[in-house]
């Protein structure tokens, strides 16, 4: 039986694809026409299969107009609505055992620090999406093992936001962002794809769980240790009204975040290859 999974062309599908890879298992991609489609197309391409890896989402950091805020909330909450509809049309012997999915900090108040229980969410629009995001998968059949993953900024060789940070480091004029003050909640892409298998292979139990790091850092922490790491001065900053002209209300992605502990991986016995900033960065930068 096959593993399903939608999104297999983003930078968190490419890495969990791999890892699949490397291990052996069988699995094909969802084609974003076929998430988009009737949910009777989609049931039929389900069906059998043994669990669906849930990656599907348009990128966030971009200008939220209202053309935007539709692509990134269909991304997401249609496609998810279309996936528990087709597994619902499946009898029972031919629906997939468990669906892992991505989901965001984002939906935690910013500038604060929480485990898997709080329940401080943002009250924006991001911190709407995701709870309407999560809230989908609540429809699925009991006896679907549903794991979903809030996940913090992903740091690996190819992440988007270690290559937009290394070039102007290397040029010795990087910096923090704002007043750098603001919490950094980071997750090494080794650990995201481990944590994904873990739940694959039914070694954790099902859930919300926040993947990030253990490490609590500012983004100044994170900037001095880019820095360090690439043997150059951080002596710039980003000022928040830049980064506002630019993004509008997305910049608050940059210049406000959530503090998150991955308590319930840390009591299921989880362990970080990287749990560190400084770790992470050796390793990949």
């Amino acid at each position: 039986m096959e593993i399903k999974i939608t999104g297999a062309n983003g930078y968190l599908g490419k890495l969990i694809t791999n890892e699949l890879e490397n291990r052996g298992y069988k699995f094909s991609a969802i084609s974003r026409e076929l998430l988009y489609s009737s949910p009777q197309k989609l049931s039929n391409e389900l069906a059998g299969s043994i669990a669906v890896i849930n990656l599907a989402g348009a990128p966030v950091l971009r200008r939220w107009s209202k053309k935007n805020r539709e692509v990134i909330y269909n991304s997401r909450v249609k496609t998810a609505q279309n996936i528990v509809s087709a597994v619902n049309l499946l009898p029972n012997e031919l629906r997939p055992k468990r669906i892992i999915t991505a989901s965001a900090i984002g939906v935690y108040k910013s500038d604060k620090l929480h485990d898997e229980n709080s329940v401080d969410f943002d009250p924006g629009f991001l911190g709407n999406l995701v709870r309407d995001w999560e809230s989908v998968w609540k429809k699925l059949p009991e006896n679907i093992s549903m794991t979903i993953f809030r996940i913090a900024v992903v740091l690996g060789s190819k992440a988007v936001t270690v290559k937009m940070m290394a070039l102007p480091f290397k040029l010795g004029i990087g910096g923090k962002i704002g007043n750098g003050k603001q919490p950094f909640p980071f997750i090494h892409e080794k650990d995201v794809s481990e944590a994904f298998l873990k739940a694959l292979d039914n070694k954790l139990s099902p859930g919300i769980y926040n993947l990030a790091a253990p490490g609590q850092i500012t983004n100044e922490d994170f900037t001095k240790a880019f820095a360090s790491t690439l043997r150059r001065p951080a002596l710039f900053r980003v000022p928040a009204f830049v980064l506002k002209a630019f993004y509008g209300e997305a910049a608050g992605l940059l210049t406000n975040s959530p503090a998150v502990i991955p308590a319930k991986l840390l009591e299921a016995g989880f362990e970080f290859k990287f749990p560190t900033i400084e770790a992470v960065l050796k390793d990949i930068l």
